[in-house]
């Protein structure tokens, strides 16, 4: 039998008091949303409703509730601080005597949810009878089922009734797995694509079935016992969902070269500038990248922010290409945060080895500090994706303070965390640089640290539909320019709406990349690219914004798509 690691994953016995408690209000929710309304006031930094609406449109205070959504307020894209400051709250109003994890640290394994999908029901003039109190049973059920003192067929009938209400799909999954993280699967998107690339379990592209959801459990709970299955529990399974891939293993040599000739060089990389950045589709003006180039070299670190869609990992890599002249990829190195990466995933940390040793391992940062370092005469860039969908203080620790233009000396150097051997210092040195990405209208990031903000320079990206943006995909696809004009004025219609809407604003527009083909893209029907580009993009999106209103994105649709007309 395979032991469990329960020390590493000490909040499951947090988590399952907490839902353990919360079922004894699911007789009497009125205090329980008080409670939750309250801590909203207190906390004005959580980006969630604590009203409802009535049948006539008019506004109540939250009266009524779900489980999932209560232990959802402090498993969002949050701060570890704030999350952690949330779960305290709530744990004191239950009554739960487990201590209350510190999430900056006691996080390995639990799955987050998005800020645009973290509410289990509608407001209550669009859900329907029983909504809220289906939820409430399949909550009860799983407890009962995981501590076994009812049958699975209780479950999975629950199970089914809850997964077919709205908002409600693989959410209800995570949900499950925080109320009882050893008995039960999160299949958020992480997990799924581990479930089925790394563990080589097929899973159907919907939510299972109730029995298919239980099959699954049993199937992946007996797995585990295996000595030589890569996971040995549920907790494990979520955090190394979460991990980076492990590096390709080399290739075989191919018998097209001979394995006594050496493969040819690579090509040298090319002279890269702002003119390949504007002839490879940028819509800003020359003297706005010009000005984006010369806050990098002055300030050595450079964050784009701005609405989805305006292209800020795409100019990133860009500007990094700009900046050292070249388009040289073994000097530019991509990563994404997000909220379990650690400051021993990113600078240096512990490893465990074939052998079962643990190494002091250097991160993906230091190693190309060390690159950098050996390379003087080059300038190496990290292009940071979401940079705040982590928490960036925890992650750069020290490096923090090293990133400042005017400490990159020797003279400055630091020691760090974990050292390798007793005195040793670290400094960066002046040829790095950092170029991080920033999504205003993910309601799940907290507000940059301003310690962060300090060694940074910020710029804002806009949706760019303007007259190079017309020139360029008429150029390049072929659409005519009335059309490309006609989408324009829509898709600005649009935005002006969204950022008119007091529950979303200029952050939560349309950016122009929704409706700029992909390269090489072969447009055969303008009609067709955009009302594809509709229906599967926008549409799905304006969901999200206006999930409570329905019409709101029936007409914006209809506004999109007359120009077909």
């Amino acid at each position: 039998m395979v032991m469990q690691n329960y020390e590493r994953f000490a909040w499951t016995e947090f988590y399952a008091e907490v839902a353990n408690n919360l079922l004894r209000h699911r007789y009497n929710r009125g205090p329980l949303a008080t409670a939750i309304a309250e801590i909203a006031h207190r906390r004005p930094e959580l980006p969630f409703a604590i009203t409802d609406q009535l049948e006539d449109g008019s506004t109540t205070p939250l009266l009524d509730i779900c489980p999932f959504t209560t232990m959802g307020i402090f498993n969002r894209n949050l701060t570890d601080t704030n999350r952690e400051a949330i779960a305290a709250e709530l744990a004191q109003f239950l009554g739960v005597t487990e201590p209350t994890p510190k999430l900056s640290t006691d996080n390995d394994g639990i799955p987050l949810l998005s800020p645009l999908r973290s509410w289990f029901f509608h407001y209550a003039r669009l859900r329907g009878d029983g909504h809220i109190d289906g939820l409430w049973q399949v909550f009860a059920d799983a407890i009962a089922f995981a501590d076994s003192t009812f049958e699975s067929s209780d479950f999975i009938s629950s199970f089914d009734a809850a997964e077919a209400q709205p908002l409600v799909r693989f959410n209800l999954t995570m949900g499950l797995y925080w109320a009882r993280p050893w008995w039960y699967a999160p299949l958020d998107g992480n997990s799924r694509g581990y479930i089925t690339d790394r563990l080589g379990i097929r899973l159907p592209r919907s939510v299972p079935s109730g029995a298919g959801y239980v099959e699954l459990c049993n199937q992946l709970r007996n797995r585990f016992e295996d000595i030589d299955f890569p996971v040995h529990s549920f907790p494990e399974l979520s955090w190394a969902a979460y991990q980076p891939d492990p590096p390709a293993p080399p290739r075989e040599p191919t018998t097209s070269v001979p394995p006594s000739c050496p493969p040819p060089p690579p090509p040298p990389p090319c002279e890269y500038g702002i003119n390949n950045i504007l002839a490879d589709g940028c819509f800003l003006d020359r003297h706005v990248l010009d000005a984006m180039l010369q806050r990098l070299r002055a300030r050595q670190n450079l964050i784009l922010q701005g609405p989805p869609g305006t292209g800020k990992t795409w100019l990133a890599k860009r500007l990094a290409y700009a900046l050292i002249g070249l388009k040289d990829e073994s000097k530019v190195r991509p990563m994404q945060f997000h909220p379990n990466l650690s400051y021993e995933d990113f600078v240096r940390g512990w490893r465990p080895q074939g052998d079962g040793r643990l190494e002091l391992v250097d991160g993906p940062f230091l190693q190309m500090v060390e690159q950098a370092q050996n390379e003087p005469d080059s300038k190496h860039v990290m292009v940071i994706e979401e940079i705040n969908r982590g928490n960036p203080a925890s992650i750069f620790g020290e490096m923090l303070t090293l990133l400042e233009a005017d400490k990159r000396s020797p003279d400055e150097a630091l020691a760090l965390a974990y050292p390798h051997e007793p005195g040793e210092r670290v400094h960066i040195p002046p040829n790095v640089y950092v170029i991080g990405t920033l999504n205003l209208a993910d309601r799940s990031l907290a507000m940059v640290d301003l310690a962060l903000r300090r060694r940074f320079a910020f710029f804002d990206l806009e949706p760019m539909l303007n007259d190079t943006w017309r020139e360029w995909v008429q150029g390049q696809y072929g659409i005519d320019d009335g059309f490309l004009a006609g989408v324009a004025q829509r898709i600005n219609a649009l935005n002006e709406a969204i950022a008119a809407d007091r529950n979303l604003g200029r952050q939560f527009r349309i950016g122009h990349s929704l409706v700029t083909p992909t390269p090489g893209a072969s447009i055969e029907d303008q009609d067709e690219w955009f009302t594809q580009v509709v229906e599967t993009e926008i549409v799905p999106l304006l969901h999200e914004y206006w999930f409570d209103d329905s019409k709101k994105v029936d007409d914006a649709r209809s506004g999109l798509l007359d120009i077909l007309t």
